[in-house]
């Protein structure tokens, strides 16, 4: 076997500013982006940018796509992300039927596995069965290895990876299956509902606004800033400077800054400082230590919002740039919801946000497998089963509807294979009942595996300093 989690240790990425930078290689795509670029979209200082993306070729993660002609100089050298330096695995586990994909940090699913599954059956026989299709997908497969996420029903709890009383399957109840999983495969593992690991996959779906998520304010730089006109800032045309046209060369921040100036971005006040940024996105796994430690220190990552008691680096980011909301509600072999709201997934306070399925429409309604009557999945899916399709859709619509008016989305998405067999009929059904011309109700664009590819971000959405889109830095 290849893989190990030897490689998912990435000392190279050291802060917040190098996961700016490194997101926005990956939005570049095959064209690239060049320095300066980076610099100006970042708010760093070119010779910071420089030393960023020199640790970032030296470890495998960018590299050179040519030359672009500049308005004056030397042609500019673009980089690029190189999306097999690293990967992350994404599990669903739904009611019938286990999904693994391996995805690259482009967010490209490489491989695939499936098998049928008994979620309600032994849970050992499950977890080991996850393992088998992890372990199988891996076989051949790269050597750096950043995690698993998992997606599953709830209800659960994200912090701790634990399941609930999952609907139709209480047998999950207060089984550490995050650790477990760690365990077994010798990787971080992180844990969450599959309506929320799909959701997140849409809300990181768009690239980024391209804008500094600091303010700007301490942009005019302090004693240690790292921005031109600190006592302690680099100056440009230092030794080892690049060439005019050209903020660097991979040495050029040796002798352009000065011995402490910092890579720091603006609004992040350096080290420590009121805005220090939050724990770089290094170390998802750790060679010398076990695939539960590891866990632990990824579901620390995911679970901190400051560092040293300051205050979490996204908190800067205005109104006015923070992504849209939107409810993903996804029926197949369950109902529920994934929220995404200013952006980030939304929770709630004890993660259990999102259990659109249960509530109830009908108070002498048909048995649900939660215990309680007349609930939305059980209306919706008992429609489905008579063949009722207008029926499904118009009780999908009813509940749509509800959350409509209790959170003012303005996006309503569907998804899940049940509404895939007749998208255009739960798509009209539902904008019907919700009868809101500003609501844009459509079939959300998800790839090929919402549910897993999704999980797969739940690893690699903080790599790209995106941990406010996974909703796990606003954690009280």
């Amino acid at each position: 076997m290849k893989w190990s989690n030897a490689g998912a240790n990435l000392p190279v990425l050291r802060g917040h500013n190098a996961a700016l930078v490194l997101d926005l290689l990956r939005a570049a795509d095959e064209d690239g982006i060049s320095r300066l670029e980076l610099a100006e979209r970042t708010g760093l200082t070119p010779q910071a940018v420089s030393k960023i993306t020199a640790r970032l070729r030296g470890d495998g993660l960018a590299t050179e796509a040519g030359r672009r002609a500049s308005t004056g100089g030397k042609p500019r050298t673009v980089l690029r992300l190189v999306p097999s330096a690293a990967h992350a695995v994404g599990l669903h586990l739904d009611r019938d039927e286990l999904t693994a994909v391996l995805v690259d940090l482009a967010g490209t699913v490489v491989a695939s596995r499936s098998r049928a599954l008994e979620l309600d059956g032994a849970v050992p026989g499950v977890i080991a069965a996850a393992t088998d299709e992890v372990r199988a997908l891996l076989a051949d497969g790269p050597e750096r290895v950043l995690g698993v996420g998992v997606g599953m029903p709830g209800p659960l709890d994200h912090w701790s990876g634990v399941p609930g009383r999952v609907t139709g399957a209480p047998g999950w109840a207060g089984v550490p299956l995050r650790d477990e999983l760690a365990e077994r495969l010798g990787l971080p593992v992180v844990l969450d509902k599959d309506t929320n690991a799909a959701a997140l996959a849409l809300a990181l779906r768009g690239r980024p606004d391209g804008q500094a998520r600091g303010t700007g304010a301490e942009a005019a730089g302090g004693s240690e800033s790292g921005v031109a006109g600190g006592p302690k800032a680099g100056v440009a045309g230092g030794p080892g400077a690049g060439p005019p046209g050209d903020p660097g060369g991979p040495e050029a921040a040796a002798g352009a800054q000065g011995p402490e100036a910092a890579e720091v971005a603006p609004g992040s006040g350096g080290s420590g400082g009121p805005g220090a940024a939050l724990a770089a996105p290094s170390g998802l796994g750790d060679s010398g230590r076990g695939g539960a430690a590891a866990a632990e220190a990824l579901a620390a990552r995911h679970t901190a919002g400051a560092v040293d008691g300051a205050a979490p680096a996204f908190s800067s980011v205005p109104a006015s740039d923070a992504p849209g909301s939107f409810a993903y509600l996804h029926l197949g072999t369950g109902l529920g919801a994934g929220l995404v709201i200013g952006g980030a997934v939304h929770r709630g306070a004890r993660t259990g946000a999102g259990e659109f399925g249960h509530q109830v429409v009908q108070l002498d309604g048909p048995v649900c497998p939660c215990g309680n009557r007349g609930c939305i999945e059980a209306l919706c899916l008992a429609a489905v089963s008579r063949g009722e399709i207008d029926e499904a859709a118009r009780v999908l619509g009813t509940g749509a509807a509800n959350l409509v008016r209790l959170l003012d989305v303005d996006q309503v998405l569907l998804g899940g294979r049940t509404v895939l067999a007749d998208a255009e009929t739960f798509v009209r059904g539902v904008r019907a009942v919700i009868g809101d011309d500003a609501v844009h109700v459509a079939l959300a664009e998800t790839g090929a595996y919402p549910v897993a590819e999704g999980a797969a971000q739940l690893v690699l959405a903080p790599l790209f300093g995106r941990m406010e889109a996974t909703g796990s830095a606003n954690r009280a």
